[in-house]
């Protein structure tokens, strides 16, 4: 029979915690009630976690994780693909949503103002929302820098999940969705990529900005010293 490792046991229990989460929510994700679905004894749970915020952020990174992973994957497909990235921002948008409305009490620890910092996870995921982002610059989509874009699809994202559970289900308005992500594209998004005389200077930036580490003939000394023009212009048309 093979031997319990300590990885086996804090897993099971993770694998616990965050049934009790998704099937009972947040209340129910007691140190007592882990240990006997997870069939350890308590001090156990101290021992590996810490305390009981300890065990719940584990659980928070455990399914986080596999939500990352399945969007990082997305992502890659996206651009291996080369599906349309306005087509694949909305997909992503869309996949936010959902993941929110199916986690609902994951979903508000995560959001939470009173972390001291993003979790790994969280973090993880902004990233590969800043490849997507990557992609709409690189295409000449942009009529904002990427720093921007990122923001304003995040904040908006996270405050229209947040607001539609803070609806009775009964009562939402789940044309939200797409109203508030027309909303952002319209703030964000050009009508049609950039062109070489492109006369809108944000975008054209923002634009040689996301494909400088691609272009031909430029020494590294020579491409930082452009990006480091790149970046203060932007900024300065942000102003």
């Amino acid at each position: 029979m093979p031997e319990t490792t300590t990885d086996d046991v804090r897993a099971r229990i993770v694998d616990a915690a965050a049934r009790l989460l998704r099937d009972e929510g947040a209340r129910a994700v007691t140190t007592r009630a882990v240990a006997q679905a997870a069939s350890v004894q308590a001090p156990t749970i101290y021992r590996l976690f810490g305390d009981k915020d300890g065990l719940v952020e584990a659980v928070a990174e455990h399914v986080m994780a596999t939500y990352v992973g399945a969007k990082q994957a997305a992502v890659a497909g996206a651009a291996d693909a080369d599906v349309d990235p306005v087509t694949d921002l909305r997909d992503g948008w869309r996949l936010h949503v959902e993941f929110g409305m199916a986690n609902p009490d994951l979903y508000a620890l995560l959001s939470s103002v009173g972390r001291p910092q993003p979790s790994p996870a969280t973090r993880a995921g902004i990233e590969v929302l800043r490849a997507r982002v990557r992609r709409l610059a690189a295409a000449g989509l942009l009529r904002v820098d990427e720093e921007r874009a990122l923001g304003l699809i995040h904040a908006a994202g996270t405050g229209t999940v947040i607001a539609l559970l803070e609806t009775p289900a009964d009562q939402r308005d789940l044309g939200l969705v797409d109203a508030a992500y027309d909303a952002v594209a319209a703030a964000i998004l050009v009508d049609e990529p950039a062109r070489p005389d492109d006369a809108r200077p944000t975008t054209a930036a923002v634009t040689l900005a996301a494909v400088l580490p691609e272009l031909p003939g430029l020494s590294e000394a020579e491409r930082a010293l452009m990006a480091e023009w790149l970046t203060r212009s932007v900024a300065l048309l942000r102003s």
